[in-house]
């Protein structure tokens, strides 16, 4: 048991995850840092290590009553934990497109269904769920992962609409381009094809590019600690200045201009 607040972290092995379950703790909560393998992250005061796959129920109900016994409550959970996935839409498998579903959007709806009756019991809790930008903007050659973000965004604000009466927000967080391994380790389309192989490549090396000059992940860690421990919550955070200046031209720009500009950074033709 302990009398600091309790967050529970998914996907803390590296990058996004890492860097704010190491911020909070420095912040005064007593963090769980969860991953697939544990023993690969590093470790630092106030940061405890589980193993989590969040996308196996058994795993995430065993996770949550351990934490639960151990310290005794959870006062906010960080739903980070996912998969990239490049190429197009079209050469991704149904079933590979529901592996990462199940990991990106059935991951976060296994915590928060588990976390939930906790957090309403003590009477308050914040669920904070990253997501990307490309959770409102369009992915081309990204179209599978930008429709979990898409799925995740639309499931928090509803979601965080029916516990709000039982003291628990849920949050999003909405990063750009983070200086992560997220480029190194994304699923490839296990169906490709030659006439989307050349536009492929030019996708791969902007994402590649624009990662190797994203924010640090502190950043992204700074936003999620605000949104853990605001007095009045927003409903979304964006995360470091490119993901606030894409959202204020998504909100403001003629959708005809976007749409061309959406062709251009992306190199497509027509």
């Amino acid at each position: 048991m302990t009398t600091n607040p309790v967050a529970l972290v998914t996907g803390a092995t590296s990058g996004i995850g890492q860097a704010a379950a190491r911020a909070l703790a420095d912040a005064g909560f007593e963090v769980i840092g969860t991953g697939r393998d544990s023993a690969r992250i590093a470790a630092h005061d106030g940061v405890t290590l589980f193993d989590l796959d969040v996308s196996d129920d058994a795993s995430v109900t065993s996770v949550v009553d351990r934490v639960i016994k151990r310290f005794g409550r959870i006062d906010v959970l960080i739903n980070n934990a996912g998969v990239g996935s490049a190429g197009a839409a079209e050469e991704s498998s149904i079933g590979q497109a529901q592996r990462i579903f199940d990991i990106n959007v059935f991951g976060v709806i296994r915590m928060t269904k588990a976390v939930l009756p906790h957090m309403r019991a003590q009477g308050g809790g914040r669920i904070i769920n990253v997501s990307s930008v490309l959770g409102f903007l369009p992915a081309p050659y990204g179209a599978v992962y930008a429709a979990t973000k898409h799925a995740v965004e639309g499931y928090t604000e509803s979601i965080d609409h029916e516990v709000r009466e039982h003291g628990v927000r849920v949050l999003l967080v909405e990063p750009a381009y983070t200086k992560t391994g997220f480029d190194a380790n994304v699923v490839r389309p296990d169906s490709p094809l030659p006439v989307y192989e050349h536009q492929r490549r030019v996708a791969d090396e902007i994402v590649t590019a624009a990662i190797a000059s994203g924010d640090d992940p502190a950043v992204v860690a700074k936003v999620i600690v605000a949104a853990a421990t605001d007095a009045k919550p927003k409903p979304r955070y964006t995360a470091g200045p490119l993901a606030a200046r894409v959202k204020t031209l998504r909100r403001f720009v003629p959708a005809s201009a976007f749409d061309r500009q959406i062709r251009k950074l992306n190199r497509l033709a027509g």
